[in-house]
């Protein structure tokens, strides 16, 4: 008999997009994703290295440390991504299938997407129009609506 190993991934878990974590960093965050992220055990939220990216670009183009600050306040409890050589590889290959089927996707799009794939989280996003495009993507838009399971 073969034992089986126990995972330490959950079963679910979640890569929160730029525009989720963005709305619950505005001076009136959107209290229904600021309640459904709570619902959300902390070992099941991830962003990743480029929504990271993107938050820092966005805070030092307005010249905002407050932001700054809290973005670094974000990374220690929220653990980043990265984009490795496993996404590069599901990026790449995503880029082309994408782009052969004529419904090309913006490049941070593209990379956040292949992270959420590579990892098999599920990508919590307003953008659906965009990443519906991706095959084999799991998609929710708490944006939408904020109840948990919804």
């Amino acid at each position: 008999m073969i034992a089986r190993r126990r995972t330490l991934v959950p079963s679910v878990a979640y890569l929160l997009d730029t525009d989720i974590i963005s709305v619950t960093m505005r001076p009136r965050p959107n209290l229904g994703v600021v309640r459904r992220v709570a619902t959300i055990p902390d070992a099941e939220q991830f962003i990743s290295a480029v929504t990271l990216g993107e938050l820092i670009f966005g805070a030092t183009r307005r010249n905002r440390a407050d932001l700054l600050e809290r973005i670094r306040l974000l990374i220690e409890l929220v653990p980043v991504v990265p984009f490795d050589a496993l996404v590069a590889y599901r990026y790449g290959s995503l880029k082309a299938e994408l782009e052969q089927a004529g419904t090309p996707l913006a490049e941070p799009d593209l990379r956040i997407a292949a992270t959420a794939l590579v990892h098999n989280l599920v990508l919590v996003t307003g953008n659906e129009r965009h990443f519906r495009r991706v095959p084999d993507l799991t998609i929710e838009n708490w944006l939408v609506s904020s109840e948990p399971g919804a």
